[in-house]
């Protein structure tokens, strides 16, 4: 008997020997992954609401707040939308109602023949059950930051007034912030600007020519910020054979929204918004390159242009401003197959 004890109490210790070695075993268990925090700010046309389709099903994002801002729709189309898609996700993240206009000149017109008279290719979006939170969309960002020092990253996938408008209001929040992932601009690198069956512009990104000045103060701020340009959205490509497959009531939405509008005369649509969220949580698929990006303001035929110079240039135009990164580069397929599988994981 004792020497079973014996031989028993060996096995174990070299058991807990080889664990503590390797790593493994129970007490090294893979702790599941913290939630990123993220504050989705959208104009809420077709790929906004596919890209927070995505954040909803996504067991690594902690949703804190969801703002509407216009672009795709006139505002009271876009808030719409977004308490729409909070009914249909169940989501508690509250809403709210953002910017109307660009801080400088006129609102361009929605652009229809993208994403429809009302901003969901016509969907037959019911009226939504969910209420508007009181606050304004700018001070609701201020808010959710200030609650999570450090640990937000704010995803931007609309016009950029909201952020510009709360950049007025709170001036810290920069240094509060953890990152600021955009979808916008366009730098020459697979995208050569061209009026387009995705983008309403002749040669700037919608985001940022929708409200340069905005997109200027908000890429300058001083905060570590990312963006994800046309250069690489436009080829990561979803055609129909890829959207007939998606699966469950989120993959017969995704059809119902984009069958009338958004797939273009090839049967293809490119993946502007959910690009920045997978980047958001995948970044390794992309490559970047680091500079000082500025935006020409105005509403001349060049406003919304977005430029970029390489760290420490002299220019006067570039040298007092900090650097940001742009993303050049994509793993499309790779991006592609998280979106369906995100969608297969959560079951809907």
């Amino acid at each position: 008997m004792a020497l079973t004890v014996s031989l028993s109490i060996r096995r174990r210790l070299l058991g807990l020997v080889l664990n503590l070695a390797l790593g493994t075993g129970p007490a090294f268990a893979q702790e599941p992954p913290i939630p990123e925090k993220v504050i989705y700010d959208a104009d809420f046309g077709i790929d906004d609401a596919m890209a927070l389709i995505l954040l909803a099903r996504r067991p690594d994002v902690a949703l804190l707040g969801v703002t509407t801002v216009f672009g795709n729709a006139q505002i009271a189309d876009t808030t719409r939308n977004a308490l729409f898609l909070k009914d249909y996700l169940g989501l508690s993240a509250p809403v709210a109602r953002g910017a109307a206009k660009p801080l400088i000149g006129p609102t361009p017109p929605p652009p229809a023949w993208i994403h429809g008279a009302n901003g969901l290719g016509n969907y037959p979006v019911p009226v939504p059950r969910a209420a508007l939170d009181p606050r304004s969309a700018p001070q609701l960002i201020i808010d959710l930051v200030r609650a999570h020092p450090g640990e937000v990253t704010i995803l931007a996938v609309g016009r950029l007034t909201n952020l510009a408008t709360a950049l007025a209001l709170a001036p810290d929040l920069p240094h509060l912030v953890k990152r600021v992932v955009i979808m916008g601009g366009a730098f020459g690198y697979n995208y050569q600007g061209q009026r387009s069956g995705s983008n309403p512009f002749s040669v700037a990104e919608a985001n940022i020519g929708g409200d340069p000045e905005a997109a200027d103060e908000v890429i300058n701020a001083g905060w570590p910020v990312t963006l994800v340009p046309l250069d690489v959205t436009i080829r990561t490509v979803m055609d129909r054979a890829y959207l007939a497959a998606l699966p469950g009531k989120d993959g017969a939405l995704i059809r119902a929204i984009t069958r009338q509008t958004y797939v273009n005369a090839q049967g293809s649509m490119p993946v502007h918004d959910s690009s920045a969220v997978f980047y958001a949580l995948r970044p390794s698929a992309y490559t970047t390159v680091e500079g000082v990006v500025r935006v020409e303001p105005g509403t001349g035929p060049a406003a919304g242009i977005t430029v970029m110079a390489p760290p420490g240039s002299r220019d006067p135009g570039f040298a007092r401003h900090g650097t940001v990164h742009v993303a050049t580069g994509v793993d499309a397929p790779a991006v592609l197959a998280f979106y369906a599988q995100s969608l297969r994981d959560a079951g809907r």
